[in-house]
């Protein structure tokens, strides 16, 4: 395998200095070398620090795939920050009377870091391209990201890292949220949050017992 440094992508104007999977300032990069598999030539893109340490330990088939990784990655590291925002509006941070030293601080800084969490989560990056000539297999190019799932203003992978994600920063079962979600559709997964939500602790046979509830509820 060649030293030389892969061809950096194509970067928007007004991208300049952004990391490609975060849309944080950066000033490093992701070397992506193409295997025999990869669907497109090696490559890098800019990246900030902490993605570029991720997107190398989860490089696997595509550059595309390894943004994926990083992002449920960095979903996970900033899971409670995310939390704010389920529990939390801005408005009640603000008015509430967390004032001592412990929680002034938090009250202060909660809501931006839940948003600085939520934005990098979210974050689009750009299409990619080298010297002009675009990547038909960027999802962003040919629309095939269909499994991507939005809720609460955060755009997941998949409906199941959503799943994950309510079940590590809720602490409800995630057998019991699959079930419900597999019941209500995920048109209606809020719904079957609040429903898991309200449940927490419960026996398994309880469980069972609200889910055959629900079928001759929907049944009707």
């Amino acid at each position: 395998m060649t030293c030389q440094t892969p061809t950096l992508v194509d970067i928007p104007f007004e991208k300049r200095h952004i990391c490609w999977f975060c849309e944080e300032p950066c000033n490093t990069q992701v070397n992506y070398w193409r295997m025999s598999h990869t669907p497109h030539p090696s490559l890098s893109v800019p990246a900030c620090k902490e993605c570029q340490g991720l997107a190398n330990k989860h490089l696997l088939t595509s550059i595309w795939e390894c943004r994926a990784a990083v992002k449920d990655q960095l979903m996970h590291i900033y899971r409670k920050d995310l939390a704010i925002g389920i529990n939390w509006t801005e408005q009640e941070l603000a008015e509430s009377e967390f004032d001592c030293k412990i929680f002034g601080g938090f009250k202060k800084s909660a809501w931006m870091m839940f948003q600085i969490a939520q934005q990098r989560v979210n974050a689009q990056g750009w299409q990619l391209s080298i010297d002009g000539q675009v990547l038909e297999n960027d999802p962003l190019y040919a629309n095939t990201n269909t499994l991507a799932f939005e809720f609460d203003d955060l755009t997941f992978n998949h409906i199941n890292k959503a799943i994950k994600h309510y079940v590590q920063v809720l602490g409800v079962d995630e057998l019991f949220l699959q079930q419900l979600v597999n019941l209500l559709g995920k048109e209606k997964f809020g719904h079957a949050v609040k429903l898991a939500r309200l449940h927490i602790g419960v026996t398994p046979s309880m469980h069972k017992k609200i889910l055959n509830e629900l079928i001759e509820d929907l049944d009707n």
